[in-house]
């Protein structure tokens, strides 16, 4: 079995598709497999240095049991622009796919689909389509979802995802949810014991609450966190501090300028792109996670920080309760003063207050311990094998 991986959404690594490909290529040599399987990595003649020395280092950890897995990359040669790249996955890729003969084609975000792969293929979303398709032009729109309805199976992270599909459409049995991973050899509880945690350039004091999200759309809420968060210092006067890390989105510009004019803003810092890798740091410093976005799909960050020991606070909108369960204190995304609210109550030092959040992390441990990125590769598999299945029925 050959599969071809298109990794043109993968950013060198650093958006959120390129995470989730070294994630499941990090563990996908340890499924359990019947057959010979050949993972080929397709995509920009740059990547290539990037995925090569990974690909390196993957097949150099394989285990015994899983020397059927092979892994490789080859770069399609083509003008690195995106017009380029659309137009490539548009009229080119299916001669392509069948040059290289593959037996399915997985794709990990709808950047850059093809308009019909003329082979059995596997979309991997952790969007909230509706809202990513209802930004674009009309024919980019319609070119979408004729896309979508011609995937053999969409992966997506939570039953939300699942039903925002369907209203576009999809037909269920099309949809399979899978829930995002976790690396728990990464994400854990640690001691943090400085007053300070150094993040080049920064230094910042503790208390602080952290949100690590892109700056990407008004959705996520950095604005009104910025607005709850002057709430809170007028309120209750406590030296918390408030750090936003994450990737310099389109929203950035909008969000810096919240802060700068914030009465608090020297207690305000954000980050810029910061190595995933290094986040436990973060996390671990942290007094809790704050999650106010209303258009996560999968909320991975909110699992990495119950993963890491400290409380989290979210709002109950799209995927998150899902994600979150009963681990979290929960508030509306849409209301200043419900964040606000929420932030103080998280903050509280009373008996029963931290007696009740000491709980609550206990069972937020417990919680996030179900998440594994081999589990993910293992579903992922079996995806795949299910719709090479009904193929040969045909």
């Amino acid at each position: 079995m050959k599969i071809g991986v298109d990794t043109f959404e993968c950013e060198h690594g650093k958006s959120n598709a390129g995470s989730y490909l070294n994630n499941i290529l990090k563990n996908i040599a340890k499924c359990k497999i019947d057959v010979p399987i050949d993972i080929e990595l397709f995509g920009a003649e740059s990547d290539r240095n990037d995925f090569e020395d990974f690909v390196s280092e993957v097949s150099s950890e394989k285990s015994s049991s899983s020397s059927n897995i092979n892994i490789s990359f080859v770069a399609v040669e083509l003008p690195e622009s995106p017009t380029r790249v659309r137009l490539w996955h548009s009229v080119g890729c299916n001669s392509f796919f069948q040059k290289r003969k593959y037996d399915v084609v997985v794709f990990l975000g709808i950047s850059f689909l093809p308009i019909k792969c003329r082979l059995p293929s596997l979309l991997i979303t952790n969007d909230i389509l509706s809202n990513r398709i209802s930004a674009l032009p009309f024919y980019s729109r319609i070119k979408v979802a004729i896309s979508l309805r011609n995937f053999s199976k969409i992966i997506v992270p939570t039953q939300f995802v699942k039903k925002d599909l369907k209203a576009l459409r999809i037909h269920a049995d099309r949809i399979a949810v899978v829930h995002n991973g976790l690396d728990h050899s990464v994400f854990y509880p640690r001691a943090s014991d400085s007053d300070f945690v150094d993040i080049k350039p920064f230094a910042i004091q503790k208390p602080y609450f952290i949100y690590v999200s892109r700056i990407s759309s008004p959705s996520k809420r950095h604005c009104e966190l910025i607005k709850a968060f002057s709430e809170f210092k007028d309120k209750t006067k406590l030296p918390h501090r408030l750090v936003l890390a994450g990737e310099e989105g389109d929203y950035f510009g909008q969000v810096q300028k919240a802060a700068f004019d914030s009465p608090y803003a020297s207690d305000i810092f954000l980050t810029g792109y910061y190595p995933h890798e290094s986040y436990p740091e973060l996390y671990a410093g942290a007094e809790a996670c704050i999650y106010p976005s209303i258009c996560e799909g999968g909320g991975m960050p909110v699992i990495e920080a119950m993963s890491m020991g400290i409380p989290v606070v979210c709002a109950k909108n799209g995927g998150i309760p899902e994600v979150a369960g009963e681990n979290a204190i929960y508030f509306d995304g849409n209301s200043v003063s419900d964040m606000a609210a929420a932030m103080e109550k998280v903050s509280m030092t009373d008996e029963a207050s931290v007696n009740a959040r000491t709980k609550m992390v206990e069972n937020a441990l417990q919680w996030a311990g179900r998440f594994s990125w081999q589990k993910v590769s293992d579903d992922i598999l079996s995806e795949i094998q299910s719709i090479l299945s009904k193929k040969k029925k045909k």
